[in-house]
């Protein structure tokens, strides 16, 4: 007994080394190992210190029953891999620079740094967001969504959206809307539990959050995903004035496959492909916030090997002599052009589940084509998923979004005034 304990015990120690390596540097990139190493980097990268609290405690209970050779051996690896989530902790908070660097670069430094009284601030002690947290995150719904589950479509449950806003908003305002659609490979996911700390923190600014469901495969099929989000943006004009939103200033985000499908949706407005029965709706947003998203399904050695085959098979349910059409149809950047909306792409450096190339080819083209500010951070030690916690990274990543959304309703409402006195 006392031999199984001092190797479970020696095992957990080098374990918990790997795993704090795994978050800086992951320990694997391609195939299934990918999926582990998105995993667990992502915990130890966003999660350092509860990480850290979880592997003292095990250490803590373990120890006892170890001889003092071994237990000496089995402090000092798991101090190393401490020392190295405390650094992960402090990478989260420098964050903060990257970002900061990335909007000075595509806005210039002189930008707007804060949004002032463009939108409708909570009175004095009327705020209702706390600090940034995991805990804050199992309440924050609840907090803000007070207009939940109403239908945009035919398709029940997965035509649904939820409207965040603060309960004093006044519904005859013209609050700003910000369109969020949830990431899950297009084949799993819900509009709860997502982008909570981007949301938040614009909702309790003044703005008016939209998280809407999509259809998902294998049930569904594209381009049934990309069809739906066009619809909830058009049900969003018809109807958002009614909860105090303007109809005409909506940007759009998303992470992963939401990070695809808002960026799709973004450069192909009014695009009557993906617009069944609903042709003449105007689907045009005024700003795009993609988080890791996929952009070119075209290239495979910018993909993970895993993807292709997947949505080849249950999205798009096509042979491999079939797909390359549709595939090329379903890649944002095939539709880039001049006309583009501003964008700000948000990537990370490690992830492992969508490669950073996916985002540097599609920055790239859009900084080639579009007429519009186009703000790229590649948020170094990041996973795929980063701002899905209540992490440091995610609060710091809320505050760039605010202030590039600041950035160009600002510059949309001076062009506007402009062309009203012209």
């Amino acid at each position: 007994m006392k031999r199984l304990l001092a190797a479970l015990g020696t095992l957990a120690s080098l374990l918990g080394l790997a795993y704090t390596a795994n978050g800086y540097r992951p320990l694997a990139k391609r195939g299934y190992g990918s999926l582990s190493a998105f995993a667990y980097g992502l915990l130890a990268s966003e999660l350092p210190k509860p990480s850290l609290g979880a592997h003292a405690v095990a250490l803590a209970a373990a120890t006892p029953h170890l001889p003092p050779r071994l237990r000496r051996f089995t402090w000092l690896t798991s101090v190393l891999s401490w020392v190295g989530l405390l650094g992960l902790h402090h990478l989260g908070h420098s964050a903060d620079e990257t970002l900061t660097a990335a909007l000075d670069e595509g806005l210039g430094p002189d930008r707007r740094k804060e949004a002032g009284d463009m939108w409708k601030r909570p009175a004095p002690g009327g705020a209702t967001a706390k600090k940034p947290g995991v805990l804050r995150m199992m309440r924050i719904y609840r907090d803000y969504t007070h207009d939940g589950n109403i239908s945009y479509g035919e398709f029940g449950s997965r035509n649904r959206l939820d409207i965040w806003r603060r309960p004093d908003l006044d519904r005859n305002g013209k609050a700003p809307v910000l369109l969020q659609v949830h990431g899950g490979a297009w084949m799993v996911g819900d509009k709860r539990g997502q982008a909570h700390p981007l949301m938040s923190h614009l909702a309790e600014l003044g703005w008016i959050c939209v998280s809407v469901n999509y259809r998902l495969s294998p049930r569904g099929t594209w381009p049934d995903h990309i069809v739906d989000v066009k619809r909830a943006i058009a049900w969003v004009k018809e109807h958002i004035a009614e909860y105090g939103g303007d109809p005409d200033w909506i940007a759009i985000t998303g992470g992963s496959a939401g990070g695809h499908l808002s960026s799709l949706a973004a450069v192909t407005p009014n695009d009557p492909r993906f617009q069944p029965g609903f042709e003449d709706a105007d689907t045009r947003v005024q700003a795009a916030v993609p988080f890791y998203g996929v952009y070119d399904f075209t290239r495979p050695e910018a993909s993970n090997p895993l993807l292709l085959p997947m949505v080849g098979k249950r999205v798009f349910k096509l042979s491999r002599t079939e797909l390359e059409e549709p595939l090329r149809l379903a890649s944002p950047i095939s539709h880039i052009s001049e006309d583009a909306p501003p964008f700000f792409v948000l990537h990370g450096e490690n992830d492992t589940l969508v490669p950073v190339e996916q985002a540097r080819s599609f920055v790239k083209r859009l900084r080639e084509v579009s007429r519009q500010p186009v703000v790229y951070a590649e948020l170094p030690w990041a996973q795929h998923a980063f701002d899905i916690f209540g992490s440091v990274r995610a609060a710091h990543t809320a505050v760039a979004v605010e202030q590039f959304l600041a950035e160009v309703y600002a510059a949309s409402h001076a062009e506007s005034r402009t062309a009203s006195a012209v």
